[in-house]
């Protein structure tokens, strides 16, 4: 039985899924220990940059498939590293911005905790 290496291939796939849903599990042990309450003020922070830097990666991955017409478009490269580049550029994002969405987020936390 081959696997074919390419936009189809079952590892592209896997490869993209797991990437997402680990990023998605992180955040979610980070909220058990914040709904647990046993979250320390730097945890509860971190969780919020996490966050805000999930949400800069889903709106960036909107917006690129909203640019592109099919996937043809991307090479070959961009099929297999793209997902983690996103990462990294939301990371970056989040650091060096103010967005200020993590700041609201934990300020609010706090507030109703």
């Amino acid at each position: 039985m081959a696997i074919s290496i390419g936009s189809d291939s079952l590892f592209l796939k896997q490869a993209q899924s797991s990437s997402s849903n680990a990023a998605a599990q992180k955040l979610s042990s980070s909220l058990d220990n914040i709904a647990e309450g046993t979250a320390t003020d730097d945890e509860l922070m971190e969780a919020c940059k996490s966050f805000e830097s999930y949400l800069v990666e889903q709106v960036m991955k909107s917006a690129k498939k909203a640019m592109l017409k099919n996937e043809d478009e991307e090479g070959e490269y961009m099929k297999y590293f793209g997902d983690t580049m996103t990462q990294e550029y939301a990371k970056i994002i989040t650091e060096n911005s103010n967005l200020g969405i993590a700041q609201m987020l934990y300020d609010s936390m706090k507030r109703n905790a």
